[in-house]
């Protein structure tokens, strides 16, 4: 892993995916890409608004 993980925001209610931490409660390990988790398994965990949703958090 190069280290480099990024932060996907829901547009909806501004929760943030974190590539490093994952969401291991779901079975998304930590350091899985945001494009590697399959849209019909990744659900914002606040709000329910799918995959497709999310922005890229630019810091």
């Amino acid at each position: 892993m190069s280290g480099l993980f990024r932060k996907w925001r829901c547009q909806s209610c501004g929760y943030v995916y974190d590539e490093a931490l994952g969401f291991p409660e779901e079975g998304i390990a930590p350091g899985t890409p945001f494009e590697a988790i399959p849209e019909d398994v990744f659900y914002c965990p606040d709000c329910g608004t799918e995959k497709q949703d999310f922005e890229l958090v630019d810091y």
